[in-house]
């Protein structure tokens, strides 16, 4: 047992020499080839009278270990034999373990430098800390944002943007996403990806975001019932940003912060001192959708505005190029923006004004909100003729809508978004809503997080069924046709978003065969989690809200500028300015009207117009028409409704 034991001793100091790394593992090679060397010379010693030393006998064992072109010149039988045993030992050990051990350690750096683990020197960049769904979005938001880019690269004394990507593990296959994004593409060499967990202070050392001008915190998804969300992951990456930058005496980066529990919104508060803007992601979403429910077809006004791409967006500009001058003089100086409102500066924040009467001065620290095709539609231009100016007082609260009894929802499936769901239908006091939840999740575990998340007593009443909308015979007998409204929300339990959105697509195809069998057909609001199934459904008749495009566009549009997260909540909340439809026979128009006149019409009833929804879709399935040239007559046809921003 000793022999073993001593060998197995051996054995175990070699490994923990081989393993501390390649400059260990060339020193035990060169261990080995010296006594290779010194036995090969002492073997071949007394038989060579040329060997004056035992020096020289060695040297001559290392030449033939070295370099096989040696064995020819050797003569006599013993020292051919030890030659040749010397030559095949240089080609194991000298060769085979030299080269593999460089490899080995070349591959390893250049997977090192591939990982991203070295800490970036730029300033003035944007940081995006995580690889989610919404990080391809928001990266090709960032990109095609040419205007917006240009003011804040401005505003941070720079002249080129560089985004770096916080990523579990940076790979060349997210390298390959990035190519393949559209909006991306070649400037896929902009973006610096890196590995590490944002709540990792090394990783957010080396991101840089000490020195970045702005840092997005998009929300990650987790396992249901995980003690590690989102939310928690979020205030661990603001802490230690703040404690990096308390350590290093260094100013704090502006932080657009993205959570699913907007209660947290205190806690982000407190773990953060700096400037910091809060985008609630569930929250959002559930406002969209209950405005949405209360107004059938705001789903596309909802895409067009918070998605990239061709169409109308909201821009806010600073009132110091037009202090001075009136809302209705803009207006008429912007033929071809729509001039929604204006930000009061308050000593506690911004005061929305939207809808604000058409006489009221722009002050040099105000905002100016918009909305416009493009950036340039909202600067001065000479060469385009001013309009004549439109009156607009202060409009009239709009008369609230009458109890509507037993407004009844139908959602098929469950998502962490349904509790903040139920929360914004219980905010519009006035209506009575009936919601039914249909899912394979049990009862027990729904009610519980409905009632972890809704004040007791102001939750709308709900209907848990437990069931598989999957199976037809289960969605039969709920009687889907006998709702006002079914929502099929896309499941955050399972692996990836394209296994989420197969099964919601396959729940509606099957939902459209019940319901064709109805003579009464309710609304339909999908939500879809992967932006890339976005055109499977060629004419569906469904309204259609893909999550991670709304909060990437947002997230993006308040990182470049942040009074734009107050404008949404005013516009997708309860109360204040909202966006509605109305029949075109409520106001005066003539037969032929042009988008003037109807801006004219409405101004007299304290309202803003800002498009067409048409009854009939377009070639393209389209039906919105936002912001139209201003003598475009609009050949109002019956069906047809108007998009207004009104007081409510």
């Amino acid at each position: 047992m000793l022999p073993l034991r001593l060998i197995d001793r051996l054995k175990f100091i070699v490994e923990r020499q081989l393993v501390k790394g390649a400059g260990f593992q060339l020193l035990v090679v060169a261990v080995f080839i010296g006594l290779i060397s010194l036995i090969g010379g002492l073997l071949v010693m007394p038989q060579g009278r040329e060997f004056d030393d035992p020096g020289a006998a060695v040297w001559w064992a290392f030449l033939r270990l070295t370099d096989p072109g040696y064995l020819g010149d050797d003569v006599g039988t013993w020292q051919r034999f030890v030659s040749t045993l010397l030559t095949i030992s240089g080609y194991v050990v000298f060769m085979g373990t030299l080269v593999a051990i460089l490899t080995r350690w070349l591959i390893a750096k250049m997977a090192d430098l591939e990982r991203g683990l070295t800490p970036v020197t730029l300033k003035h960049h944007v940081v995006v800390l995580g690889w989610t769904s919404q990080t391809l979005p928001l990266v090709s938001e960032l990109l095609v944002s040419s205007g917006r880019m240009r003011r804040f690269l401005e505003r941070h004394d720079t002249h080129k943007l560089n985004l770096v990507v916080l990523s579990e593990e940076a790979s060349a296959k997210q390298v390959h996403e990035l190519r393949n994004e559209p909006g991306i593409g070649r400037r896929a060499r902009q973006i610096i990806l890196r590995s590490g967990s944002a709540i990792q202070p090394d990783a957010l050392h080396r991101v840089a975001c000490l020195d970045a001008a702005a840092v997005i915190v998009p929300s990650a998804a987790h396992e249901a019932g995980s003690l590690v969300t989102s939310d928690v992951e979020t205030v661990k990456a603001l802490l230690s940003i703040a404690a990096q930058a308390r350590q290093l005496q260094a100013p704090l980066p502006f932080v657009v912060a993205e959570i699913q529990d907007v209660r947290k919104l205190p806690v982000i508060e407190r773990a953060y001192p700096g400037a910091v803007e809060v985008v609630a992601g569930d929250a959002t979403i559930s406002r969209l959708m209950v405005q949405n429910i209360l107004h059938p077809g705001l789903s596309e006004v909802f895409n067009e505005l918070l998605t990239a791409g061709d169409g109308n967006e909201l821009y806010v500009r600073g009132g110091e190029s037009v202090a001075g001058l009136s809302l209705g003089e803009l207006a008429a100086a912007r033929p071809e923006a729509v001039v929604l409102g204006l930000l009061r500066h308050q000593e506690t924040g911004w005061e929305v004004c939207l809808l604000a009467s058409s006489d009221t001065r722009i002050e040099a620290r105000d905002r100016v909100v918009m909305m416009a095709r493009a950036y340039a539609e909202t600067e001065p231009d000479p060469k385009k003729p001013a309009l004549p100016p439109v009156a607009r007082d202060e409009p009239p609260r709009a008369a609230r809508p009458a109890e509507q009894a037993g407004y009844r929802v139908l959602v098929l499936g469950w998502n962490r978004r349904v509790p903040s769901l139920v929360a914004e239908l219980a905010s519009y006091r006035h209506r009575n809503f009936e919601l039914d939840l249909v899912s394979v999740v049990p009862p027990d575990e729904r009610e519980q997080a409905i009632a972890r998340y809704v004040v007791e007593g102001s939750q709308v009443p709900c209907r848990h069924i437990e069931a598989d909308f999957m199976v037809e015979g289960e969605l039969r007998r709920v009687q889907p046709a006998s709702y006002d409204t079914i929502i099929l929300l896309s499941s955050d339990r399972l692996a990836s978003g394209e296994e989420a959105d197969a099964r919601a697509m396959v729940g509606y195809l099957q939902l459209e065969d019940i319901l064709a069998e109805s003579p009464k057909r309710p609304q339909l609001i999908m939500e879809l989690s992967d932006p890339d199934n976005r055109h499977l459904l060629y004419g569906h008749r469904s309204e259609m809200l893909i999550s991670p495009m709304i909060l990437s566009h947002v997230l993006a549009q308040v990182a470049l500028r942040r009074e734009l997260r107050v404008v949404l909540d005013e516009l997708f909340t309860v109360g204040g300015a909202e966006i509605q439809f109305r029949d075109p026979h409520d106001y005066p128009l003539p037969a032929s009207a042009t988008f003037q006149v109807l801006e004219k019409a409405m101004a007299s009833e304290g309202e803003l117009a800002l498009g067409v929804f048409r009854g009939r879709p377009d070639g393209s399935g389209s039906h919105l028409q936002l912001n139209p040239p201003r003598k475009a007559y609009l050949e109002l046809q019956p069906g047809d409704r108007l998009v207004v921003l009104c007081r409510t």
